[in-house]
């Protein structure tokens, strides 16, 4: 009862949860939340959409039943942007609000795992596309460990970009963290992508610095996170990632795209909202007037990503968008050859007012996740551990490792939060 009563009291502050139950099942259970895109049996699930107002999933997503069967219990399902869509988490029928100043956002899309991990202590199941768990992770100043992709089984999952979806883990430590995602992590005959690590490599006490990304963070960020390189003690070298940009863009018409697809089962017909049919009414009516339970921002995604891949555009957009993937993905591989990993801010700045992001336009949003994308289209692992404050707000360093070097991301990672 002392779990739920500050959950629900956090949630009352900061607007982080989308359901908290009445009891928690098990005493003396540990407990964990999960995000609101993921399946738990009997729980509401809503992916951060009023399409989806109502959905209780009859299952439980693999992750939540491992973590289930290793004695967790859920304790709650946290606020998310709608679907995935967005950097800040405002782009949903409920925003959450920075424990550490609530006139600034929490970062998203699983904005609403972060605040409740910050606000409680209590770890969290989040997911990432593009950087929705560094972001998070670093304005509310939590640890963030996104793993491989592939190697956390993405069935029960409510799905944006099938490519880049990636289900990991949020805490107050690195162990923490990385014990969830030891957890939750392996192979699933119901997930044709989940897949086993790799051998882990011998550590070259080696790390790139990109300064293409360095160079496109604020200046006192920027300062805040060379303390981290000082502390650690490590060999850091300057390296230039040519295709920053490129990732940046190509992300989005692949994330788009397949979010697209995903979207259109949301019909009217067979899943989400389902409106009264009216007799008169056309299908393409009834279309239009279910779908305008979408939100704005994923309005745009539709409308984007379903002309990136249409016939005639499809070649243009799309596949050069594919192979531009290819040229990060082997850009990022050949410093991995000599360095153990990168290691760059989490996010270019410290959590935005809520009156700040209020100006920025769909464009500026998406350039905020220059830190994060490359290596989320990439689908390396990485985790964005906390490292001191700028104007009393939490900054994250973000490390980066080779596929399924997990093991030298967290090594990295305790450094860091050791030295802070």
């Amino acid at each position: 009862m002392d779990a739920l009563k500050k959950i629900i009291e956090a949630d009352e502050k900061f607007n982080c949860c989308t359901y908290v139950p009445k009891e928690i099942e098990g005493s003396g259970k540990k407990l964990v939340s999960a995000k609101d895109n993921l399946c738990v049996k009997g729980m509401p699930a809503q992916a951060g959409s009023k399409i989806l107002e109502g959905y209780v999933p009859p299952f439980d997503a693999t992750v939540v039943e491992r973590a289930k069967k290793a004695g967790y219990a859920v304790c709650a399902k946290t606020v998310m942007d709608e679907f995935g869509f967005g950097t800040f988490n405002v782009n949903t029928y409920k925003v959450p609000k920075n424990p550490h100043d609530p006139t600034r956002a929490t970062g998203g899309s699983s904005g609403g795992s972060a605040c409740l991990v910050a606000a409680t202590g209590i770890p969290s199941i989040a997911e990432s596309t593009g950087g929705s768990i560094t972001a998070p992770s670093a304005f509310c100043g939590v640890v963030g460990v996104t793993p491989t992709y592939g190697l956390v089984s993405r069935y029960g999952l409510i799905d944006y970009a099938n490519s880049l979806d990636k289900i990991g883990t949020m805490a107050t430590t690195v162990t923490e963290a990385f014990s969830l995602l030891d957890t939750i992590k392996g192979t699933d005959k119901k997930d044709s992508t989940s897949t086993q690590p790799a051998q882990e490599k011998k550590l070259k006490n080696k790390i790139a610095l990109p300064k293409e990304i360095w160079e496109r963070t604020d200046e006192r960020t920027r300062k805040q996170c060379w303390k981290a390189i000082d502390a650690m003690g490590v060999e850091a070298e300057e390296v230039s990632l040519k295709h920053v940009d490129s990732a940046l863009y190509s992300y989005y018409i692949i994330a788009m795209a397949e979010a697209s697809t995903n979207l259109a089962k949301y019909c009217g017909l067979r899943y989400g909202l389902q409106n009264e049919y009216g007799p008169e009414e056309t299908y393409t009516e009834y279309f239009t007037k279910t779908r305008n339970a979408f939100g704005e921002e994923a309005k745009r995604r539709l409308l984007l990503g379903s002309f990136a891949r249409t016939s005639g555009y499809r070649g243009k957009y799309y596949e050069k968008a594919c192979k531009v993937r290819t040229l990060v993905i082997g850009e990022l591989k050949n410093h991995l050859k000599e360095y153990d990993g990168f290691l760059t801010p989490s996010m270019p700045a410290i959590a935005p007012k809520f009156s700040e992001i209020a100006k920025l336009s769909p464009l500026q949003h998406y350039r905020m996740d220059v830190c994060t994308v490359p290596f989320n289209l990439a689908g390396l692992p990485h985790a964005s551990v906390p490292f001191g404050k700028v104007d009393g707000m939490p900054v994250g360093v973000q490390i980066i490792g080779d596929h399924f070097q997990e093991k030298t991301v967290e090594k990295y990672a305790k450094i860091i939060e050791e030295r802070k």
